[in-house]
């Protein structure tokens, strides 16, 4: 059985696995040995057929987050998955059937469509154009906007306040030489 609302988790694992740090563009998942070892944590099955699919899903729901593509990017990703209706002593609950190696794609795939259908808006890309991560802004006013108030937040509020002080300063002092 397949709880999605936990893979809202996994699936901004997998957005944040190319951040830019310190400049430089990094991928959790550029090795292969390193990606089947992430997959196979969050349980894949650690193939490498996976890791391809999962690259995939990554790259495209990051573009679709990002608003470079349509959601419709996302369709290849579920072709041949099905959620099958489980009676258990509980009640009805859902079971995801799809091929092994795509497991992990559609999980993260469904995760989106889930947090997007009851919480639109609140996926996004770091406020910090440098960053490249994605956060799920939980805040009630929806307003977060960096990824890490200690990676990214510090670092753009000290930006803005040092060029508010640069434009304070060349601007008033106009008639000085």
């Amino acid at each position: 059985m397949i709880d999605l609302p936990d893979d809202e988790a996994l699936l901004l694992e997998l957005l944040n696995t190319s951040p830019v740090e310190g400049g430089v563009p990094t991928d959790a998942l550029r090795d292969d040995a390193e990606a089947v070892a992430w997959a196979t944590e969050r349980g894949g099955a650690g193939t490498l057929q996976e890791v391809t699919t999962v690259r995939q899903v990554r790259d495209a729901l990051q573009s679709v987050v990002r608003g470079e593509e349509q959601p419709a990017a996302l369709d290849t990703f579920l072709r041949d998955a099905a959620m099958i209706p489980t009676v258990t002593s509980g009640g009805v609950g859902w079971r995801l059937r799809a091929a092994p190696d795509d497991t992990l794609a559609v999980r993260v795939v469904l995760a989106w469509g889930a947090l997007e259908r009851d919480h639109p808006g609140r996926l996004r890309s770091c406020g910090n154009p440098e960053c490249h991560r994605f956060l799920i802004d939980r805040s009630h006013a929806n307003r977060a906007q960096w990824c890490s108030m200690a990676l990214c937040g510090n670092r753009m509020k000290a930006r803005r306040h040092y060029e508010r002080k640069r434009q304070a300063a060349g601007g008033s002092a106009p008639g000085r030489r």
